[in-house]
């Protein structure tokens, strides 16, 4: 008997390290934008001055999410209809097309206007295959999973993503102990940006060899993109909700990860290796918090987790960024980031599959996508703008820590609205809790 339930559990990892390879390309790529967003600005951004030549940068970071909406409709519904494996194929060649434009456009003084063009261009093609590869991901995720354990097998999408920041992070650590700064903002920046590149068809290579989930071959009805949007308009109140309830996550993790290279090193004024370390190590953290929530989310309820987390972020962000401010040194980062990190992780891992059971099986990838999009060039994909701006405006460091708070108010909020009947269908209750009446 041991035999067949080792392969189902290897058979089950394995897919799941298929199916989240699009997400780590997407991070990964993600995140050295915002390690390098100071190269960057200087290679294709050069407006006279550090503050707007930042702006310009992270400004193009974040036109990225703004695709991500119509990625989410347009790509989600072709998942919806056409199957998850397909779908998650089409996303990674989009994504691939734009970091390989990225990583290979020369700098403003070769080719003038046409550099930071290209980039854009780049950014609006990831932010487009991004738009659904976050939904396409957890749809997959939890329509696999064993039974009671959709919580633990759907918090691995947001895992892949630490794995990506992880990589990147050493990277960047080895790439700054073995050049010379003159040789880094010249080519060295370039250099993980290749690597992208270079793992792209072994990507390609696992996820063609993904199955199509058992839940959508048996679905007898397939809506058409028509039905899809129509669906999408009825729910539109379900996807408002899910929006409130991603920004918690999406300006958490963007606040904790991208911009914390830049934070550390412009604004604290600590050296790039201490800033990269602390992120290594906040993204070690999130893999570890990830998992452990969403397995006691399958145990407990999604409810509980997400109602402690989200207020715990709004009550506490801003003065533990006040307190590094006062007190800065890489210890005090370190100790700062690492309870940001507590907090993001725990909620994030019973959020991402609360978003799955509250959305409509028909238009589960769409729903999902659009929500998460929605909530991420709303909030979160702006999070490094919305960060710099603050400190400009009012002087005050520590700043970042109201927009933290802000969405952890936004997912405890959207908490208490979605739950306040009880748990939506599919979601994971306590054991002897009633389930509430359909439609309810």
């Amino acid at each position: 008997m041991a035999g067949p339930v080792h392969d189902a559990s290897t058979s089950k990892v394995a897919t799941v390290l298929r199916v989240t390879s699009g997400n780590f390309l997407e991070m990964f790529d993600f995140f050295l934008f915002g390690i390098y967003a100071s190269y960057i600005s200087k290679a294709f951004f050069p407006a006279g001055n550090e503050f707007a030549s930042l702006m310009l940068t992270f400004m193009t970071f974040g036109a990225g999410f703004l695709m991500r909406p119509l990625g989410a409709i347009f790509l989600g519904a072709y998942v919806d209809r056409i199957g998850r494996r397909t779908g998650l194929i089409v996303t990674l060649a989009i994504m691939a097309a734009g970091t390989i434009l990225i990583a290979f456009v020369p700098s403003y003084q070769t080719i003038g206007l046409a550099a930071p063009f290209l980039v854009l261009i780049g950014r609006l093609l990831q932010g487009f295959s991004a738009g659904v590869e976050l939904g396409g991901v957890s749809v997959y995720l939890s329509e696999m999973a064993t039974p009671g354990h959709k919580g633990f097998y759907v918090s691995w999408q947001s895992g892949s993503q630490q794995v990506a920041v992880m990589v990147a992070a050493v990277i960047g650590y080895a790439l700054n102990r073995t050049l010379m700064p003159a040789e880094m903002s010249d080519w060295g920046w370039r250099v993980p940006f290749f690597i992208g590149c270079l793992i792209v068809p072994f990507l390609f290579y696992i996820r063609r060899s993904l199955e199509e989930t058992r839940e959508f071959l048996e679905r007898k009805q397939r809506p058409s993109l028509s039905q899809v949007f129509s669906s999408l308009g009825q729910n539109w109140r379900i996807v408002l909700l899910g929006m409130l309830l991603v920004s918690m996550t999406t300006i958490s993790f963007y606040a904790i990860t991208v911009y914390t290279p830049t934070f550390g090193r412009n604004v604290l004024k600590l050296s790039e290796t201490d800033s990269l370390i602390v992120t290594f190590c906040v993204a070690l953290s999130n893999l570890f918090w990830l998992p452990v929530m969403g397995a006691l989310s399958d145990r407990i309820g999604r409810k509980p987790i997400l109602l402690v987390f989200s207020a715990l972020a709004a009550l506490t962000a801003y003065p533990a960024l006040a307190w590094l401010v006062a007190n800065t040194s890489f210890v005090n980062m370190l100790i700062t980031l690492l309870w940001l990190s507590f907090l993001y992780g725990s909620y994030n891992g019973a959020m991402v599959v609360a978003l799955t059971e509250i959305v409509p099986a028909d238009v589960r990838t769409a729903g999902f996508s659009l929500a998460y999009s929605l909530a991420t060039a709303v909030f979160g994909g702006f999070t490094p703008v919305v960060s710099t701006w603050l400190i400009e405006a009012t002087g005050n460091k520590a700043a970042p820590g109201i927009w933290v708070a802000f969405g952890g108010a936004a997912g405890l909020v959207a908490t208490l609205i979605i739950y306040r009947k009880g748990a939506p269908a599919g979601a994971a209750l306590p054991a002897g809790s009633p389930r509430p009446v359909p439609g309810e």
